[in-house]
């Protein structure tokens, strides 16, 4: 039953008014074809929808047209779909709804103009034509198949080219593990399994790659990207740094999450008698958001992941509508809607997720537990965004709400003091805090690789403004970096 509250609050993504019973079915046919394309819909006859008055029927045809809109619905739409249409009473008008399920079927579409172009999707509160990407989308929704695990056509690999993927997942599993014990219990990942979760093919003996595999790998014709950005204000109108990341799906959240970390600010609180270096949004909750993009985005949808810090806020937006049975509320409790099965099993076993559909409700609890605002939702139909707004609700942070933690006001000075998190970076980091300093040769010994890789490792950690050279040539000393940006 409608509300008059309902009304009031207008047309929306599941609510539209039509005043009259147009002569033309198609002018509310598409919608009829959008409410079963996504999550069902009401269409009300009788209320105007500029006014959202109820100028209602008369009762001596009401029923004649009810019987036009069910024989309109079964003769327009394909597949079939039968609507709920019932009268109701809104401000003594008599009014027609006709009450459209979330269909399983997809896509529907308008039978005179085909599955080319007669499919229609709701996005923002109005009844658009699908583009191509949508239409396929839909297509995989209702066949119930997963788009990753489909083969990718035209890319072959070699047996070395997959060897070396179960090297790189059991190392990021190893990396992500939490305890020694979880590192030990990590078995080595094979074909068989890369098999059963559909990131490999098996055909006449033979191994194809999937979407999955080249999704994760970054090889293919996928053009799979991470878009990186500060911007000055609360707009897009003013930059101040871009980057864009590619490659193996690990790496891109590994660059997208240290990007985000060279740009908010840094604070500190005291534990005990120690200080403790704190971010102004937790790290935790910013890598997971990253991680639930990657794997819960559309690969279908061409358009990159974009991870934007702002003055106000960290925004991180997913392409592709929610899969089919999500809901904003839905996701919010912890239901999980796997879109990408494959991706979802591997990312398990990178130790990259936990468990499905937990890690929208921990990452609201730990931004609420550092004192900022709740996480902002936003979107669902074309692509989802998320923000985290930047400053504390009190000004203050409370570590874990620790007895012993000393609540201090945030630094708002941004510095280039922020903390590593690749362990060999950590390593060197702290060994810098301890001694002041490190050359080249003290960093060898310390992580036992040779002398170009660590100098790899120092440039990038002087580049990412952690530490800064001092002295040339042979008496080169890496110090951290105090400066402010």
């Amino acid at each position: 039953m409608m509300t008059i509250e309902e009304i009031l609050a207008g047309e929306s993504k599941n609510v539209e008014f039509k005043e009259n019973l147009p002569e033309k079915s198609i002018k509310y046919m598409k919608s009829v074809v959008a409410f079963a394309n996504g999550t069902g819909g009401k269409i009300i006859f009788g209320i105007a929808d500029q006014t959202r008055e109820a100028v209602g029927f008369d009762k001596e045809d009401v029923f004649k047209k009810m019987d036009a809109i069910a024989n309109a619905v079964s003769d327009s739409c394909e597949p079939a779909i039968i609507p709920d249409i019932s009268l109701q009473t809104i401000d003594g008008k008599t009014v027609i709804v006709a009450e459209i399920p979330e269909g399983r079927q997809r896509p529907y579409y308008i039978k005179a103009l085909g599955r080319e172009g007669g499919v229609y999707v709701r996005v923002a509160g109005t009844t658009r034509l699908a583009d191509e990407y949508m239409v396929r989308e839909l297509m995989f929704e209702g066949s119930n198949r997963y788009f990753d695990q489909a083969l990718c056509s035209g890319l072959t690999i070699t047996d070395e080219e997959i060897d070396a993927l179960c090297k790189s997942m059991k190392e990021q599993a190893v990396k992500n593990a939490h305890t020694e014990g979880q590192k030990a219990s990590i078995k080595d990942v094979g074909r068989q399994q890369l098999r059963s979760w559909g990131i490999l093919i098996e055909r006449d003996g033979k191994d194809y790659p999937s979407n999955a595999y080249a999704i994760l790998t970054g090889h293919g014709g996928l053009h799979v990207a991470t878009q990186c950005g500060v911007f000055k204000g609360t707009t897009k109108a003013v930059f101040v740094d871009r980057r864009e990341y590619t490659g193996p799906l690990w790496e891109q959240i590994e660059e997208a999450f240290q990007f985000v970390l060279r740009n908010i600010h840094l604070g500190a609180t005291i534990v005990g008698i120690y200080r403790q270096d704190i971010y102004e949004i937790p790290p935790d909750a910013i890598r997971e958001l990253i991680v639930n993009a990657m794997v819960h985005r559309s690969y279908l949808d061409h358009d990159m992941i974009q991870v934007a810090v702002y003055d106000n806020r960290l925004e991180i937006t997913s392409p592709g509508k929610l899969p089919m049975g999500q809901t904003l509320e839905r996701m919010k409790e912890g239901y999980s809607k796997i879109r990408n099965e494959a991706l979802a099993h591997a990312f398990s076993y990178m130790n990259l997720i936990e468990h499905w559909g937990s890690g929208i409700p921990r990452i609201i609890e730990k931004v609420k537990a550092a004192g900022l605002r709740e996480p902002e939702f936003i979107g669902g139909e074309v692509d989802l965004r998320i923000n985290i707004y930047r400053g504390q609700v009190d000004d203050t942070v409370d570590i874990n709400d620790r007895s012993t933690a000393v609540k201090m006001p945030l630094n708002r000075r941004k510095t280039a003091d922020k903390v590593p998190v690749n362990e060999q970076e950590q390593q060197i980091y702290k060994y810098v805090l301890e001694n002041v300093g490190i050359t080249t040769t003290q960093a060898m010994e310390l992580l036992g690789i040779k002398q170009r890789r660590t100098r790899e490792i120092l440039g990038k950690m002087v580049e990412r403004g952690w530490l800064k050279k001092e002295g040339a040539s042979r008496s080169t000393v890496y110090v951290k970096n105090t400066e402010v940006r």
